[in-house]
């Protein structure tokens, strides 16, 4: 398949916006070391560390494969010659960082979210004429708001990912087991596209091609930050599919995400092979309930905490307030989370995150519930938030998927 490929003036826009809010916050730079982060301004992801100034061009030092990111990289590529020396191999690239050094220290930004404390250590050793500081927000806040041309890539992995459920669900039969039907959906998704990961942001946090899981399997509570973990295959990774076998008239969660040219989409689906029971069946029509009323709410200037309370009171009117979003001690404190590069951008549904919402921003909405002994039911879009309200990216059918016997 081919790959997309952005405009030049995509990455020029990227240094922009960023270089705004550094000078916007008094910061003289930023410095990038996440392999995401460097791809979202460089275009190139090769072993390296990405120094953005407030004003002029950046320069991405790179340690290894200096070959291939002077090939692929978008923005200025050098070779780091030596992590000791670091701090003059930028003073010599950016005068000013030493000018300033017997005066005040300039502040630098940095993604100290995922920086490990051995690197940072090294960094300020490296640098000391700098003022080191978190610039992680900025650099979050910065990559919310998605391009033209980010969609057109959310998009192909929602259209990939849309066309894998459907082969699943062609395949599905009863007895076959969670890790089968994933495979097929995996299989699907690889042959279109899919690289083989999702990436998140979140400390020791991983995920997996999504959670296929089916009745109480799918109800097993997991390290992972979501509302279905799923029983996995081992304790070495205790989440989404296991050898359970699929039964019938029961809630099957076809919770999949797909990421193609870095950029991924996040959706959920039930299925069953029969009829759900009574209470599992009203919960999974509150879901959507939920969902509807998320996208009447879902616009330009709303605050994300405003439409988490909106759920939880649908939640609660409808008397599954301790099964919405997890159960017991095990529920997540969320609605949604923001999409894109990694799986857990902002802006999250949640309490706490105020600032209002822009067009281009891009959101996964999931409401669910879960029941220990009988499993979980939901659904989950993603949407692009417009100059007047929402749209959904995601393609897969929207209902709940009864199957023949």
């Amino acid at each position: 398949m081919t790959q997309r490929q952005a405009h030049p003036e995509e990455w020029n826009n990227r240094a922009a916006k960023l270089q705004t809010r550094l000078r916007e916050a008094g910061m003289q730079g930023c410095l990038i070391s996440q392999n995401v982060g460097i791809y979202y301004y460089a275009g190139a992801m090769q072993t390296g560390y990405l120094f953005m100034p407030a004003q002029g061009e950046p320069t991405y030092y790179v340690r290894r494969s200096v070959a291939r990111a002077e090939r692929e990289s978008k923005i200025r590529a050098s070779e780091l010659l030596s992590f000791r020396n670091f701090g003059e191999q930028l003073a010599a690239d950016y005068p000013w960082l030493k000018a300033a050094e017997d005066q005040n220290k300039p502040a630098i930004g940095a993604d100290l979210d995922v920086m490990p404390a051995q690197l940072y250590l090294r960094l300020a050793e490296a640098a000391p004429g700098v003022a080191w500081t978190d610039g992680s927000s900025l650099l979050r806040e910065a990559r919310s708001v998605k391009s033209e041309y980010e969609l057109e890539c959310i998009s192909n992995s929602a259209q990939v990912a849309a066309d894998a459920l459907e082969a699943g669900l062609a395949a599905l039969k009863e007895g076959m087991t969670e890790l089968e039907l994933m495979a097929v959906i995996e299989n699907a998704m690889r042959l279109r596209g899919h690289v083989g990961i999702m990436r998140m942001r979140g400390y020791n946090q991983e995920i997996m091609t999504g959670v296929v899981a089916a009745g109480a399997a799918a109800a097993e509570p997991s390290y992972f930050d979501g509302p279905a973990g799923g029983r996995g295959l081992t304790e070495a990774a205790p989440q989404s599919s296991s050898t359970r076998p699929i039964g019938r008239n029961e809630p099957i969660l076809l919770d999949i995400g797909c990421c193609v040219d870095g950029y991924t989409i996040d959706q959920t689906r039930t299925a069953v092979m029969g009829k759900l029971r009574p209470e599992l069946q009203a919960a999974y029509d509150t879901s959507v309930s939920i969902i509807r009323r998320s996208e009447e709410l879902l616009k330009p200037g709303a605050k994300p905490e405003d439409l988490y309370a909106e759920a939880l009171e649908m939640a609660a009117q409808a008397g599954l307030s301790e099964h919405f979003m997890g159960y017991g001690r095990d529920q997540v404190k969320f609605l949604g989370h923001g999409i894109g590069l990694e799986i857990d951008e902002w802006p999250v549904l949640a309490r706490g995150f105020r600032a209002p919402l822009e067009p281009g921003m891009v959101i996964a909405i999931e409401p669910k519930f879960t029941f220990p002994e009988w499993g979980v039911v939901g659904i989950e879009n993603t949407y692009v938030v417009t100059e007047t309200g929402c749209k959904a990216i995601t393609k897969s059918p929207e209902r709940l998927f009864e199957l023949p016997l």
